[in-house]
């Protein structure tokens, strides 16, 4: 089996327990207004097979201590959810966990199931905590990210959920106070905010796509840290 492959980052730490091996798929039902990737939004022909890329990760293994493993993010890791399982299936035989970094924007499908089933923990996007606000800024299907966000909590896979803070959008206490107690309806381990920032303005630039915030500055890393203090008093 074979899945269209953006890009790959060794040795990442923040996508999961200890030291990670990303893999970025590329693929997106969404349209974030602010999307940080609009480069992985499409098929890049960067086509890999299972067996290829569990080969490449397989030099990796000794970094992975501390529950290091693989982390399959994109665009869209779950529009890929079979060839996720069988790529899971030979890490397993390998010794290697998986991790999906989800937006939880795909139907619930029986594949889409067994890779999250096949995970060690699923790192959730919560984009937004109304179906309205959802569908202005992302285009996208409210009611897929709740099922798998409840998927999840029933089967007792270990969830991690992150929110993207946006000036002018959802960076005021009110929201952040929603956002809490919206995320009561799911079990997971922690609640992590991260900021705005303007890093990938070029790639919009670049592709000659238009971009929604272009006017739009990073967030304040003292205002993030100002709203994940009220995020955790809160849930």
């Amino acid at each position: 089996m074979k899945a269209d492959i953006h890009s790959f980052e060794s040795m990442a730490a923040l996508d999961g327990d200890g030291v990670r091996y990303a893999v970025f798929f590329t693929g997106c039902p969404l349209r974030c207004a602010y999307c940080h990737n609009p480069d992985t939004w499409h098929r890049s022909g960067n086509e890999w097979t299972s067996e290829d890329l569990v080969n490449k990760i397989k030099r990796y293994k000794p970094y992975f201590k501390n529950g290091g493993g693989v982390t399959f993010s994109g665009g869209e890791p779950l529009l890929n959810a079979e060839f996720i399982v069988e790529t899971g299936e030979l890490l397993e035989e390998n010794g290697i966990h998986y991790a999906v970094d989800t937006s939880g924007s795909v139907a619930l499908t029986d594949d889409v199931k067994t890779a999250l089933d096949g995970a060690e923990l699923v790192i959730l996007d919560v984009k937004f905590f109304d179906a309205e606000s959802y569908k202005k800024y992302t285009k996208g299907n409210f009611d897929n990210f709740i099922a798998i966000g409840k998927y999840c909590t029933q089967r007792g896979i270990r969830l991690w959920l992150r929110t993207v803070i946006v000036p002018d959008i959802n960076d005021d206490e009110e929201s952040i106070r929603k956002y809490a107690e919206f995320s009561k309806q799911f079990k997971f381990e922690k609640y992590e905010l991260l900021a705005f920032h303007t890093m990938g303005f070029f790639k919009y630039e670049n592709l000659g796509i238009k971009n929604p915030l272009s006017d739009t500055p990073a967030l304040d890393k003292n205002r993030l840290e100002e709203l994940q203090t009220i995020l955790n008093n809160n849930i």
